[in-house]
């Protein structure tokens, strides 16, 4: 089979870039790391092949057992039915049970002792320069028309104790 090459023009813009085969070249760049190894990379400098991997990482970590038992009470809790124990789909979903709880064991294993704040750090995203209005809830004033808090108790079907009363298919066994 014969491979057809295209070549493609440099085309100069009026800035000092210029875009070679689609790829953006705005002057030399030096990296300060040190190099471990070559790696081979695409004509715009992208490595071809990942560097590192999540699970290179994770590597060093023990991988924690999921028994049938606790994969069932996982899918009690979020009301979902378990496959068939002993099935491709369980055997599948136990793995990356496993990997997700690799995972987080190792998020928990962490050390921050270092990055010690006082307080719990606000977790909301908003734009830079903008700030959020940390007013309570009860300070906003309420529309007229609005229903709000223990009211909206009125429009549930059923309830008992001022608590929505919720009917479920599942049957427990």
């Amino acid at each position: 089979m014969l491979a057809r090459f295209v070549t493609l023009p440099l085309i100069r813009a009026a800035s000092p870039t210029a875009r070679i085969a689609g790829c953006k070249l705005s002057g030399m760049h030096y990296s300060t790391r040190p190099v471990k190894g070559l790696v081979e990379t695409d004509e715009c400098a992208i490595p071809v092949q990942p560097t590192w991997s999540v699970n290179d990482l994770l590597s060093s970590y023990p991988k924690p057992s999921i028994s049938p038992a606790k994969l069932k009470h996982l899918h009690e809790l979020s009301a979902l039915l378990p496959p068939e124990e002993g099935s491709a789909e369980h055997a599948i979903l136990t793995e990356e049970m496993q990997d997700l709880a690799k995972l987080v064991e190792a998020v928990r294993l962490a050390d921050l002792h270092e990055l010690a704040e006082e307080g719990v750090p606000d977790g909301r995203v908003w734009a830079d320069g903008i700030g959020i209005d940390l007013k309570d809830q009860d300070g906003v004033p309420a529309l007229e028309d609005e229903v709000r808090g223990r009211d909206l108790l009125t429009w549930a079907p059923r309830m008992s104790n001022e608590m929505y009363v919720v009917e479920t298919d599942k049957r427990r066994k």
